[in-house]
């Protein structure tokens, strides 16, 4: 074979090479330089990066927060621990932010509205509490929360006022009526935490006494949810005046907030005996935050943003930062004190260590799938180069003698190793 063939057949070997060496010096690995759009590929080139790439330190900050592996008390399914939806930004999927008080949820919800990576991001004009949050092309909302669309069902609605208001007002908002699936999501905290904190907020002032607190059609009255204090706010409140209000509703507010108070009779403490209300409380608040598309927790920020790219398929713009010297944290405590917190908020206590053990197997689970998904991957593309080595060998031509008859040994030399050379 001539110089001219063998010109035609090295073509494309170096056009290969050196597409490859030319992907590594514009796209580095950790670089969020490329980004390709989900499911493009590129014909027989397997890309290394995919859309959850992220830098090594991330992933690493992400394995040292973790606490020491402990027996799980629960008997979770892997239905239970598997977090992905199917979310269509440009159907009509509603991402809807359940936000109970001192989580951490203020924070959350500007990530929202101001840090995920959009085709059309939210438009947050300065001055103004509200973003709009629009899908693309369309005059719609994905997002319903504080930062959206506003306390459209009242101040911190809760499960039970949400799951009723949020189809209604979705409905009036936009002129045509579509079925649109409803992804709940919410932010949880360690309960004596929480607790200190909303008495520090309240203490300065904040009351959120123009919540409804609607349930099975009306507010409660007065007589079953009194009011712990006088006046217009309960400012300079101490501590133990803030524990010793029996219908304070920083008392288990995570439990309340998440479920379906119409099982127990919403407010009225007298249908039922404190025992069975208590169990049906725990019990449906469990369930729900169980069956929500998502949760996170405060004290584990970073794998809180993990999991919601994960179960959503959206990334963000900048890490979550993770920060630990709060009010809460710089309150002096007895140890007297901190057990009359935990009694007085015992059911938050218990739906804690339920979420956060599940929060956590869904962390670990996730990344195994993941790292199982990688290795897969880079077997996959060590056989895919060996198969094109091996086609490249066998495209190589043999040169038949002229004299005996008899093949001779070729003497075109190895194209590809010398490129590598190079």
């Amino acid at each position: 074979m001539d110089d001219k063939s063998n010109k035609l057949i090295l073509v494309p070997i170096l056009a290969v090479l050196f597409v490859m060496i030319g992907y590594q010096y514009i796209c580095p690995a950790g670089s969020n330089s490329c980004h390709f759009k989900t499911g493009e590929n590129l014909r027989g080139v397997s890309i290394l990066s995919t859309q959850y790439r992220t830098n090594e330190d991330f992933y690493t900050e992400l394995e040292d927060d973790s606490p020491p592996k402990l027996p799980s008390k629960f008997n979770f399914t892997e239905r239970d621990l598997q977090r992905h939806v199917d979310f269509n930004i440009k159907g009509y999927d509603v991402i809807v932010f359940l936000h109970i008080q001192k989580t951490g949820g203020t924070t959350f919800g500007r990530h929202l509205v101001r840090n995920i990576r959009l085709e059309q991001p939210c438009d947050c004009k300065p001055g103004q509490k509200k973003c709009t949050c629009h899908r693309p092309g369309k005059e719609e909302s994905w997002l319903f929360s504080r930062f959206s669309t506003g306390w459209s069902c009242g101040l911190h609605a809760d499960w039970t006022e949400l799951t009723n208001c949020v189809p209604v007002i979705m409905d009036k908002k936009e002129a045509q009526k579509n079925k649109r699936d409803f992804y709940y999501i919410t932010m949880l905290r360690d309960p004596v935490s929480r607790y200190l904190s909303e008495w520090k907020h309240v203490q300065r002032g904040a009351t959120w006494k123009t919540s409804l607190h609607m349930c099975d059609g009306r507010s409660p009255t007065q007589d079953e949810l009194p009011t712990c204090y006088s006046g217009d706010d309960w400012s300079g409140v101490t501590l133990t005046e803030f524990m010793d209000c029996p219908s304070n509703l920083a008392n288990n507010r995570q439990v309340r907030m998440l479920a379906d108070l119409s099982l127990v009779g919403c407010y009225n403490l007298s249908s039922m005996n404190e025992s069975d209300r208590n169990h049906i409380l725990l019990g449906s608040a469990m369930n729900n935050l169980k069956n929500m598309a998502f949760y996170g927790l405060t004290e584990f920020q970073r794998k809180t943003q993990y999991l919601f790219e994960r179960t959503f398929s959206l990334r963000f713009i900048a890490a979550f930062t993770q920060i630990n010297s709060t009010r809460a944290a710089n309150v002096d405590l007895s140890e007297a004190v901190r057990r009359r917190i935990e009694e007085l908020n015992y059911l938050d206590v218990q739906l804690y260590e339920y979420a956060k053990d599940l929060f956590l197997q869904r962390f670990q689970y996730t990344r195994q799938r993941e790292h199982q998904a990688e290795r897969l991957k880079r077997r996959e593309e060590r056989r895919w180069l060996r198969e094109q080595r091996e086609q490249s060998r066998a495209s190589l031509p043999r040169r038949r003698g002229y004299g005996g008859g008899g093949d001779l040994a070729t003497t075109t030399e190895d194209y590809t190793s010398q490129v590598a050379r190079w």
